[in-house]
């Protein structure tokens, strides 16, 4: 399959349809500004005080960065209403400008090409609270049974700096960072990584978690509650991985019957992924007042302690009350999401198209390939086709939803083309193992993978990243004869489907030419594993 409609073309159209939305601050949020691409992220420590009562936090984050180029002006991201108090490099005060959400340092200290300096930014005040979390984040400040505060933070696409300092793009993680979160003393807070020490202040204590691995900056997450703790080893691909649990002490019970599905995740990821990504961060699954949330190795959890999404099953099918979609799901972005970052969110069907189709392969090992492929093909009722699933570059802006079970639907497409189970495996942890800890983009992957299928991919995937248009198969039969073309696709589509003729598999090679061909029988049966539609004329 050739190009077909030029990806810039697209992309321009895209753009201008909904240019007239976007403002200067969506810019500055969604570009690498000159403010931001001459230095390279190193290290956080992040230091915060949560004051449940009062909804309020206060605190300092400390960057350290290389200097890639020499610069005067450093672009930090904090959003309103949060107040930055000060900002220090080696003990000197700086002054900085603010636009909206992102504020420009001024810098005094010459920055030398290799140099490794850090910055000190002071801030408090009263976060953004979550309307919807996660899909509208922030903070979620709530109570649990008892009267407890039961807290927690949410902000992929609102922004990590909703609530703490930092550098609010997702094309430059940091290597490493220090998470310590003040909370009053009958509480715990569960952020990322692993628990390095507890400190006790009188009235309150301070948790202090460190990450060893590269953080995506919506990843880090602040989660405080009345938490009860338990655990397991699991001995996977890498070695021992420390698995985490925390909850609230009277979902305990639920809880431990519940988690179980952990493992067995962890048991089918790592089968088709690859080692789970961050074996020395650990994996904890933490109970939140809201649905949940792939934060890395701190993955968030409120599905009510049942199967299915919040007891109902995407697909129709039945297959998806065979596991807990918020186990499942969100566990999953920690090899694509957290593994394998979008450096732009348009491109974040990487993130979710991968990830609803990993449900599918979690059926596939403990279920079987053909409950895999029910379940697969039941989600496409969910598949709007409202808008592309890429959406505008630079902007910070997202494409259709589509990007969950249009995305997943594409692939399972994909792993039909293949034809070779062993393969599309070797693909998928392929991916995982030469795109480690890094950040991407849509045409990266798009080429990894026409490069490793060894097919040419490329009007294949502007027909169902970049349209809305569902390929059309318009087909006659006359005696054992069948006539057929496709309709609705872009310049160039020719993807292979296959037919069952009495029960023997047989490959047709359609595209927007008619094309004839005898068959042994007028029987003809369409592969529903091809997302595609029929129509008989």
């Amino acid at each position: 399959m050739r190009l077909s409609f030029p990806t810039i073309t697209l992309l321009f159209l895209a753009w201008s349809i909904n240019a007239q939305e976007f403002t200067r601050q969506d810019t500055l949020r969604g570009t690498i500004t000159p403010e931001r691409e001459w230095w390279d992220l190193n290290y956080y420590d992040l230091n915060v005080k949560v004051e449940p009562f009062k909804k309020y936090i206060s605190g300092y984050n400390v960057v350290r960065y290389k200097v890639l180029q020499e610069a005067k002006t450093l672009q930090i991201d904090l959003q309103e209403p949060m107040v930055i108090e000060s900002i220090t490099q080696e003990g000197k005060k700086l002054k900085f400008t603010s636009e909206g959400n992102a504020h420009f340092i001024k810098l005094k200290k010459k920055q030398v090409p290799g140099d490794f300096n850090e910055l000190k930014i002071v801030y408090s005040g009263y976060p953004r609270e979550a309307v919807r979390a996660p899909w509208d984040g922030g903070f979620s400040w709530k109570e649990d049974e008892n009267g407890n505060p039961f807290v927690a933070t949410s902000c992929q696409g609102l922004g990590a700096s909703v609530w703490w300092p930092n550098k609010d793009h997702m094309y430059d993680e940091v290597d490493s960072m220090r998470i310590s979160i003040t909370v009053p003393d009958h509480l715990m807070d569960v952020s990322n990584g692993q628990l390095e020490s507890v400190e006790e202040n009188g009235e309150s204590k301070t948790f202090n978690w460190v990450v060893k691995n590269p953080i995506n900056n919506y990843g880090v997450n602040v989660n405080i509650g009345n938490y009860t703790h338990f655990g397991e080893t699991y001995e996977g691909e890498n070695g021992s991985l420390q698995l985490d649990y925390y909850v609230l002490p009277e979902n305990l019970d639920k809880a431990k019957t519940q988690f179980a599905q952990t493992p067995m995740m962890i048991r089918a990821f790592e089968q088709w992924f690859g080692p789970y990504p961050f074996y020395e961060d650990g994996f904890k699954l933490v109970e939140v007042p809201y649905l949940g949330m792939e934060h890395q190795s701190s993955v968030t959890y409120g599905n009510k302690f049942e199967n299915g999404y919040l007891g109902r099953d995407l697909s129709g099918t039945g297959w998806g009350l065979k596991f807990d979609f918020i186990i499942i799901h969100e566990a999953g972005h920690e090899w694509f999401a957290n593994n394998i970052t979008y450096k732009d969110i348009a491109d974040m069907w990487v993130h979710e198209g991968f990830t609803a189709y990993s449900e599918n392969l979690y059926l596939d090992y403990h279920f079987g390939k053909k409950a895999a492929a029910e379940y697969v093909i039941g989600t496409r009722a969910n598949i709007q086709n409202d808008r592309p699933i890429i959406g505008p570059y630079g902007v910070n802006k997202s494409g259709s939803g589509d990007m969950y079970y249009k995305g997943a639907n594409m692939l399972h497409t994909l792993r039909q083309l293949i034809e070779d189970d062993n393969k599309w495996r070797d693909i998928l942890r392929g991916l995982n193992k030469d795109f480690y800890h890094q950040t991407v983009t849509s045409e990266q992957i798009e080429n990894y993978l026409s490069d490793k299928s060894g097919k040419d991919l490329s009007a294949f995937f502007d027909q169902y990243l970049r349209t809305t248009m569902i390929p059309k198969l318009e087909y006659q039969i006359n005696g054992k004869t069948i006539r057929y073309r496709y309709v609705n696709i872009v310049d160039h589509f020719d993807m292979p489907i296959k037919i069952v003729v009495d029960n023997t598999e047989k490959w047709l090679f359609p595209n927007a030419e008619w094309k004839t061909e005898k068959l042994e029988s007028s029987q003809v049966e369409f592969d529903k594993n091809f997302y595609i539609e029929t129509q008989k004329i």
